[in-house]
């Protein structure tokens, strides 16, 4: 058997870190947000998203694309969202099968609350990378998550 090539055991490092540091990541942002405003990363994602969105909504695959998810799991995730009153359900007058969630008062209300808890967090992961790199490496991740940045 022929040891893997040094290219790809390099990539396979990457990867995993980048894998590694996600999980961490995520793992902190969850605990915050869970224990002060009784979300999940990923309803405060949801949130986050529908907040930066023209007039506060999304389709929801537009959604789900933003969120690197399928249709089916946006509409899983938005159920409680909508049950708590954070988000609502908008069809389009033009076409019955496009559906779009939209962000509702009190989700903009809560969202400004979870900024405040996540905003410390988001800064110390990157206290390391000297300033001038965070950009590049926004961009970098953007490239391969398949990010359109005009879209993020």
């Amino acid at each position: 058997m022929t040891p893997p090539e040094n290219d790809s055991s390099e990539s396979l490092e990457f990867c995993l870190r980048l894998t590694r540091a996600y999980a961490t990541l995520t793992r902190r942002l969850d605990t915050a947000l869970s224990n002060l405003h009784g979300l999940s990363f990923s309803d405060f994602m949801i949130l986050y998203y529908l907040d930066r969105a023209p007039e506060t909504r999304l389709r929801r695959i537009d959604l789900a694309e933003r969120l690197g998810v399928t249709a089916s799991a946006v509409t899983r995730s938005l159920l409680p969202l909508e049950k708590l009153g954070l988000v609502a359900r908008q069809p389009d007058p033009r076409d019955a099968r496009v559906g779009y969630a939209s962000l509702t008062a009190s989700g903009q209300q809560l969202l400004r609350y979870a900024l405040v808890s996540v905003q410390p967090i988001a800064k110390e992961a990157i206290q390391t990378v000297p300033t001038e790199q965070i950009g590049v490496f926004s961009a970098l991740l953007g490239q391969l998550a398949g990010i359109n940045l005009s879209n993020n």
